[in-house]
């Protein structure tokens, strides 16, 4: 079977810069990433220049790189499949039942087929204004937002008045609009140095920030002086 080369992400390469500027080795890093040596090595090669590796520049070749549209997803408002589960919403049909309609339609056709997950997903993140509107109120519970479901009562080892992720505006989860950005830090070999990563979800745009420290100050200081 042939094998599968998955490129590295962001934060990845995040990681390489602050290993190589350690004195890290390749094989070093692989095993930080879980990654082959080989996928290593060949990143260092592509995107270094004069033995120097920026984590920036080899972000900036890779989308370059990548010259095909972004897939739209199974149930795009335009797209033919979902016109298909809109009917049947407007039947006053429930996610699950389209779900196993569509199935027993076309039970070998998976481009014809999603499940109930994915439909409640189109009612809630896609659509904007009227259609939205129109498919929430064919849902038996005309919820404006879709709660979670419950995964019990056991609250050990959260952190108290913790914002989640999954509470953002559906404007942000779907990356339709831009100016939202997700944030990450990442430390290198024994914590001598660490890399902030503040990724714009819409267009993919990376911005990195070196540090010398982790400290709540050296973060907002690092991120203020290249922002």
């Amino acid at each position: 079977m042939a094998r599968i080369y998955k490129h590295l992400t962001t934060q990845e390469r995040a990681v390489v810069m602050t290993m190589r500027d350690d004195q890290c080795s390749t094989r070093s890093i692989a095993k930080r990433l879980c990654r082959s040596a080989s996928t290593i090595s060949r990143e260092l090669k592509r995107t270094s220049g004069v033995g120097v590796y920026d984590a920036d520049a080899a972000h900036a070749q890779c989308q370059a790189r990548r010259v095909l549209p972004r897939r739209l997803p199974k149930l795009h408002p335009d797209g033919v499949l979902f016109q298909v589960v809109r009917h049947h919403l407007n039947l006053f049909w429930s996610p699950q039942q389209i779900a196993r309609k569509l199935k027993a339609l076309w039970p070998d056709d998976p481009t014809a087929t999603v499940s109930h997950e994915t439909i409640y997903n189109a009612i809630y993140v896609h659509p904007r204004g009227e259609l939205k509107r129109e498919l929430i109120a064919c849902l038996r519970h005309h919820n404006q937002v879709r709660k979670p479901r419950s995964r019990g009562t056991d609250r050990r080892g959260q952190i108290p008045d913790m914002q989640s992720i999954h509470i953002r505006p559906a404007e942000v989860e779907d990356r339709l609009i831009p100016g939202h950005w997700e944030g990450d830090l990442i430390k290198g070999a024994a914590n001598r140095s660490s890399v902030g990563t503040l990724v714009e979800r819409t267009t993919g745009f990376v911005v990195l920030a070196k540090m010398d420290n982790a400290t709540t100050k050296a973060v907002i200081d690092s991120f203020s002086a290249v922002l």
